[in-house]
């Protein structure tokens, strides 16, 4: 077994501890292994042990170890989404996880009409208002979604959060509660079903279950260490 399909395995039994914690069916958690700065060797290897979606935040990174990979396999994008590669975004990842402005939302949605592709969408939120980090505020959440809902080719999934650093995981508790209580709030006032939430990272993953997430990004606990980071704490 490879260090990778153990780590895998030892991550998949924590899903299923922390789902079983909060009664929840472990079949309701997408982990999305996030292989940026990986080779394609690494996924490899991870496909070898069943994975078969995988999260990258930097297209120039993306598109080769995409190409080089092949097969059938679910690819998100989790980076920062500038408007001049939406269209590459689209032709190579499945899922955006960070859509953070109603402009970039119906940008994609257009570009995503003329590709004739629907990609499954989540709206990212800055709960904090960190200056460093994209996202919706939960009042410009509450004010755009209505119209972000319209949009025909666009898959709405909900919303995405990456919670302040802090040295203790415990502290992204508040965070995720607060993520899932807006959901739920936003629900009951305009009808609209939100229902993932792509939240928790290798730190912090398993409290992220307890709270609500339906997709953790889980990176350097399933490939190790990375040499540099890339676009901030995506995952």
């Amino acid at each position: 077994m490879s260090g990778v399909a153990g780590n895998l395995r030892e991550i998949r039994r924590r899903i299923d501890a922390a789902c079983g914690r909060a009664g929840r069916d472990p079949r309701s958690v997408e982990l999305v292994a996030v292989s940026k700065t990986f080779d394609a060797d690494a996924v490899r290897d991870a496909v070898a042990a069943g994975q078969t979606v995988f999260g990258e935040s930097r297209l120039q990174e993306a598109e080769p170890k995409i190409a080089d990979v092949g097969g059938d396999l679910e690819w998100h994008f989790i980076g920062s989404i500038q408007r001049n590669k939406v269209r590459r975004i689209l032709g190579c990842c499945r899922v955006l996880h960070s859509v953070d402005s109603l402009r970039l939302a119906r940008y994609v949605s257009n570009v995503a009409e003329n590709l004739g592709v629907k990609p499954g969408v989540f709206l990212q939120v800055n709960q904090a208002g960190e200056e460093s980090k994209g996202g919706l505020t939960p009042e410009e959440i509450r004010t755009n979604l209505p119209e972000i809902a319209t949009l025909e080719s666009i898959e709405l999934l909900g919303l995405m959060v990456i919670p302040p650093a802090a040295d203790d995981p415990e502290v992204a508790r508040h965070w995720f509660q607060e993520l899932r209580e807006l959901r739920d709030e936003l629900a009951v006032a305009t009808g609209i079903a939100l229902p993932c939430l792509s939240m928790g990272m290798s730190d912090d993953f398993e409290i992220a279950l307890e709270e609500g997430a339906t997709h953790v990004r889980v990176g350097s606990a399933i490939f190790g260490a990375r040499s540099y980071r890339v676009d901030g704490e995506l995952g």
